[in-house]
């Protein structure tokens, strides 16, 4: 077992950086993708919707997406600059199974959500069996995502993080779950609004804890100068 590093004001600085970055990164490639797609519902439409590059109806929706790249450059990038910020981060975190799990999860839903944006989810790829790829991508990225979530209350510890940050890690976790088991369900609302409540609870945790970082880094500073 390796023992936790005393945190580095820079090194933490730089990861609540990154991570602040991409959940905006995420949700602006998904608006803007979202503009360019005439009729595009987010309560009706599913987020992958906006990054296939073919037209037409499929499974009741009617697939029309000017800008696919885009969408698609939103899931990697995501995954990318999450995986980025957790590799910073890695020596910091709380020794043994909560660093384990954390970065067992994390790179669950980083390559997860990359497998998103490279095979999209379109008439295509569900003909010739790329599907498949697709759909356990989308599901090591929600899975993955929110038990990174979870389990980052624990490896958190060594990060001097308060712990109200970290708990919040397990609420919004635990949310992404119910939202996840809903939409699963098909019940109450449509399935875009359970859709997006599994991942935001992700994309959400993922900002508030790089707010934490940078706040944390700034307080580490300071102590250094006392």
């Amino acid at each position: 077992m390796t023992d936790s590093v005393r945190p580095c004001p820079a090194t933490v600085s730089s990861v609540g950086l990154v991570w602040c970055v991409a959940p905006a990164w995420y949700l602006l490639c998904e608006a803007i993708a979202a503009s360019a797609f005439r009729g595009y519902n987010y309560a009706t439409f599913y987020i992958s919707d906006l990054g296939v590059p073919s037209f037409g109806v499929f499974e009741g929706r009617e697939l029309a997406s000017q800008l696919p790249q885009v969408m698609d450059a939103g899931f990697i990038g995501a995954g990318l600059l999450f995986l980025v910020g957790l590799s910073r981060l890695f020596p910091v975190l709380e020794p043994g199974a909560p660093r384990v799990l954390l970065t067992v999860f994390g790179v669950l839903h980083s390559v997860g959500i990359a497998l998103v944006g490279l095979v999209p989810g379109s008439p295509e790829n569900a003909a010739n069996g790329l599907m498949t790829i697709h759909l356990l991508g989308a599901f090591g990225a929600i899975v993955g995502g929110n038990l990174a979530a979870i389990a980052s209350a624990w490896a958190f510890r060594g990060t001097a993080l308060p712990r109200s940050a970290r708990r919040l890690g397990l609420i919004l976790g635990a949310l992404g779950f119910v939202s996840m088991a809903l939409w699963q369900l098909h019940v109450l609302l449509p399935d875009g609004v359970w859709e997006r409540g599994s991942v935001y609870t992700f994309m959400l945790w993922q900002f508030v804890s790089g707010v934490a970082l940078l706040r944390s880094a700034r307080a580490l500073d300071a102590s250094r100068l006392d």
